[in-house]
């Protein structure tokens, strides 16, 4: 079943583009790596299912699994919302 997640989850959820249906289901548990770039870092759901944005030095995913919690079709794609077990980071 796909949708968003309705905000009663505690933890992070990020989202990442996942290019094509079927790589992954709702509650799989999917490991994740961290890229650097010069001024920012980026995230790849393993076995490369999907890729996060770019993301701040103190915006950093600290978790190295994440949980799906739902897939959701928009016009530009397939998108996973993964939750992780941490705080969303404050914006400064």
């Amino acid at each position: 079943m796909s949708g968003q997640i309705d905000g009663s989850v505690n933890g992070r959820i990020e989202e990442f583009k996942m290019e094509r249906p079927g790589l992954v289901k709702e509650n799989d548990v999917v490991p994740i790596t961290e890229g650097v770039l010069p001024a920012s870092y980026y995230y790849t759901a393993e076995p490369a299912i999907a890729m996060s944005g770019n993301f701040a030095y103190f915006e950093r995913i600290k978790s190295k699994t994440g949980i799906v919690k739902a897939i959701v079709e928009k016009p530009q794609g397939f998108y996973l919302q993964i939750l992780f077990d941490e705080e969303t980071p404050s914006r400064r």
